[in-house]
């Protein structure tokens, strides 16, 4: 019988695990575009620590085993910051990237009060793109950002939250 996968909070522990498992999942990009000097591929394990010091992080465990991860912070206008959402190439297209998605949405929406959620992508990342579309995330720019690579940003808003009055 299988494990299930469980989220949590990333802790500072959980950091080396991130970096690997990230530089793992980024190869397939760094093909897609020809360009394996891709941020991604080349952060530091210390300037990771700092990017988790300073915002928050969700990481999926099969057991003990790291196998999907996203992080972001939500800026000082209210617009929730998403980044780096990676699942174990081996766990792909079962619906994790979307669980991990939908917890980091519910967080900010609840905890920081986000407005909206922000990330992005590349261009010809057509399982990204899919992946942010169905959880109703819309393109609204497009930055080239190199000869073969152009950023695309996708943005939605928060749910509105539901007050209900007791008497």
């Amino acid at each position: 019988m299988g494990m299930s996968v469980t989220i949590s909070a990333a802790s500072a522990q959980d950091a080396e695990h991130i970096l690997k498992l990230q530089y793992l999942c980024y190869q397939t990009e760094a093909g897609l575009y020809g360009d394996y000097g891709i941020e991604p591929l080349t952060q530091s394990l210390d300037d990771l620590k700092a990017e988790l010091a300073q915002g928050q992080a969700l990481v999926a465990r099969l057991g003990d085993e790291v196998v999907a991860s996203v992080r972001g912070r939500v800026d000082e206008g209210g617009t929730a910051r998403l980044a780096r959402l990676i699942v174990h190439p081996r766990l792909q297209r079962h619906g994790l990237g979307g669980r991990l998605l939908d917890a980091i949405e519910e967080r900010f929406a609840g905890e920081s009060g986000a407005k909206r959620f922000q990330l992005f992508t590349g261009h010809r990342s057509e399982s990204n793109l899919r992946l942010y579309r169905s959880r109703g995330y819309v393109p609204v720019a497009s930055e080239q950002v190199g000869p073969k690579l152009t950023l695309v940003t996708l943005e939605k808003e928060a749910p509105t939250r539901a007050y209900v009055a007791t008497a």
